[in-house]
């Protein structure tokens, strides 16, 4: 090994390692200058980067599988605002370090719509954690059970958006929704959560074991910052096994 390919070896700049001889003879073949080459070397190095980082953070995510609006069918559900759902897609909510809730009954493409927010997020550099609202619970009651609550919150607060899926599917028990009113109450303000949700704001007291009071602490924070979508019609789900 070269001098120079363990000195790139060593900055971790693999893409001019492998290719700066192939790059090089393509540079004398159309005379480029210097700087051009050098520019050339470097911009393929930073893609090859960004687009690491990109998989790293879409890996990190933990989306149980990747969806994009290149297919979804917008004259499916009886309601829907289109141009809000796209709205959101400039992803200036998280800037804001707001909230998104998706409110809509099961198969209308509410868990669709935000996986693909999310995986949008993920192309622009912001770090995103998905997750089932019962699994985040269920997770902080082991940990807390575990004694290692702390380390496991953190889990939930440090991505830029986390994404809770199916609140409301499954009660919640007050241990439960105590621990989930700390995640979004430690989020305030200091990061983005989407929520998808078959039940509408009046009825989230069944959701938390009938707890009205916590359910308007959990409320009132939530909902300071947040932008509803509410969605409505049957399930596509559905549709398609009516169809086989």
């Amino acid at each position: 090994m070269s001098d120079l390919e363990n000195h790139l070896l060593y900055l971790k700049l693999p893409y001019i390692r492998e290719n700066y001889e192939s790059v090089a003879t393509t540079a004398a073949r159309k005379k480029w200058t210097h700087t051009h080459f050098l520019s050339e070397l470097i911009k393929q190095e930073s893609g090859l980067r960004r687009d690491r980082m990109i998989q790293r953070r879409i890996s990190m995510a933990k989306f149980p599988v990747i969806k994009t609006m290149d297919h979804f069918n917008w004259s499916w559900p009886k309601k829907i605002n289109r141009v809000q759902i796209e709205n959101l897609f400039h992803l200036k909510f998280i800037e804001k370090k707001s909230n998104v809730i998706f409110i809509g009954s099961v198969g209308v493409g509410k868990t669709h719509i935000a996986t693909a927010l999310g995986y949008q997020a993920c192309l622009k550099t912001n770090t995103v954690l998905f997750t089932s609202a019962i699994d985040a619970v269920n997770n902080l009651v082991a940990a807390q059970r575990a004694g290692l609550l702390k380390q496991e919150l953190k889990k939930y607060l440090k991505p830029s958006l986390l994404y809770l899926d199916e609140l409301g599917y499954l009660p919640i028990d007050k241990i439960g929704a105590d621990l989930l009113f700390q995640i979004i109450s430690q989020r305030y303000e200091q990061g983005s959560i989407i929520i998808t949700t078959n039940r509408v704001f009046q009825e989230w007291p069944k959701i938390f074991n009938n707890d009205s009071t916590l359910t308007s602490a959990l409320l009132d924070r939530l909902l300071h910052h947040t932008e509803a979508v509410v969605i409505e019609g049957d399930s596509y789900r559905m549709r398609e096994e009516k169809n086989n």
